[in-house]
């Protein structure tokens, strides 16, 4: 099979021809830019700067032959802007506190602070307050909270809906180009648009706002969606309006060149509970996504991809109801999440993109030996009769030793019956 052919067929709840592979794809299944640098320094590959094309995470671009040496089975079509308001272009040599350079875009500009800590800003304009930062020997960047005083008489729905609105000619003419180009390399897509991700607490505090307005304080969201829920269901509500008109007009340009469309990453699990109830669940976000959801099968041939992480045991139904095709990250290690009880529930009726080895524990921090008993495990269980994509449960964070990597990649091709990497 091909990798497209074999990324369809378990999406199909078929079985493969073996377990298809994904890093890189998207903001939640990637690697840490200095793991990809320490895979390209591994195997020998051309020596150049990795780029950053997620700049919260850190995420590194994995280039074509990275792909081709590790089996990849997956290309994204990234966004043409990041989460700070900035395109990836333009790119420049930056140096992270370990000294290793990587190339950043252009308007990723930052200033150190007093306390040594890396400040980022939206747009990249240096004349507005700072909407991210890096913690001194940090590795990644957090959301500087930057809500200005609520009046609660006067709370404007439209402030939180600063970010949203019709997608521009330039946005369509740039995802007709890398739909074509994502394409053209043999395997399957996934894309994100943006605009369908309601609630997403990455995307509340606005980073790519130079102003925000509005609720973007996280805890005070949270708190709204129970306190202030109507105003919610407006935000969402013109927000899905927002979501549906550009959706048409994208597949009108990019139609079937991609396979899977990144709908979400709202996360409703923590490690042992959850965000909400179900019945909050229900009430708030379900009607959207089933929007969303029933006009993507209505009118495209993609599947659609919801990343939640934690014990989400209590929502996979829900999920399933309101027309989520893929389960995301699979966080094997939270409350009730445990492989066979999902599998043998769910395994017919979902996707479980992710689940292969827990980045918590033992990727980072057991031995090669662990991390291989791990990985055949979870493909045991997960890839009977297709519906498992494998990749690790979230983003492979920087300073896990590359060994672990290393035995991750081995131990998958070794259930498929692949050559180790020592050989590639």
């Amino acid at each position: 099979m091909t990798s497209r052919e074999r990324v369809l067929r378990a999406l199909e709840h078929r079985q493969p021809d073996r377990v298809p592979v994904d890093f890189g794809a998207t903001a939640v299944t990637g690697m840490h830019v200095s793991i990809v640098a320490a895979l390209r320094d591994h195997f020998g590959l051309e020596k150049r700067p990795v780029k950053v094309h997620e700049p919260l995470q850190m995420l590194g671009l994995l280039d074509e032959d990275l792909k081709t040496v590790l089996g990849i089975d997956v290309d994204g079509m990234l966004p043409r802007s990041t989460i700070f308001g900035f395109a990836d272009e333009g790119w420049k040599p930056w140096r992270l506190h370990t000294g290793l350079e990587v190339l950043i875009p252009r308007d990723f500009n930052t200033t150190i602070d007093a306390n040594g800590d890396t400040l980022i800003y939206p747009q990249g304009d240096m004349t507005v307050p700072p909407s991210g930062r890096m913690p001194k020997g940090g590795h990644f960047f957090d959301a500087i909270i930057r809500q200005q005083p609520l009046d609660e008489d006067n709370l404007n729905p439209e402030d939180n809906l600063e970010e949203f609105g019709p997608v521009s000619d330039d946005d369509l003419r740039f995802f007709a180009a890398e739909a074509r180009a994502a394409r053209a390399a043999g395997r399957a897509v996934v894309a994100g648009f943006g605009g369908t991700a309601f609630g997403d607490i990455a995307l509340v505090p606005g980073l790519n706002l130079k102003r925000p307005k509005g609720i973007r304080d996280v805890a005070e969201w949270y708190m709204s969606t129970s306190s202030r829920r109507d105003y919610i269901k407006t935000v969402f509500d013109i927000q899905c309006v927002y979501a549906l008109e550009n959706l048409a007009k994208v597949h009108a340009v990019v139609g079937d060149a991609i396979d899977v469309l990144f709908v979400c990453g709202t996360d409703f699990g923590t490690q042992t509970s959850a965000f909400c109830s179900v019945s909050s669940f229900n009430d708030l976000y379900f009607p959207y996504y089933k929007r969303v959801n029933d006009w993507v099968h209505q009118h495209t041939t993609w599947k659609t991809f919801k990343h939640s992480c934690g014990s989400v045991i209590r929502f996979v139904d829900p999920f399933i109801d309101a027309g989520f095709d893929i389960l995301n990250p699979v966080q094997c290690s939270a409350a009730g999440m445990e492989p066979r009880n999902l599998k043998q529930k769910y395994g017919d009726r979902v996707t479980f993109w992710g689940a292969g080895v827990d980045t918590q524990r033992v990727l980072p921090f057991g031995t090669p030996a662990e991390v291989r008993h791990q990985v055949l495990e979870r493909c045991e269980i997960f890839s009977k009769d297709g519906g498992f994509v494998f990749n690790a449960i979230h983003n492979v964070q920087a300073e896990t030793p590359l060994e672990n990597v290393l035995a991750m990649f081995d131990a998958v091709h070794e259930f498929n019956g692949q050559r180790s990497l020592a050989c590639a």
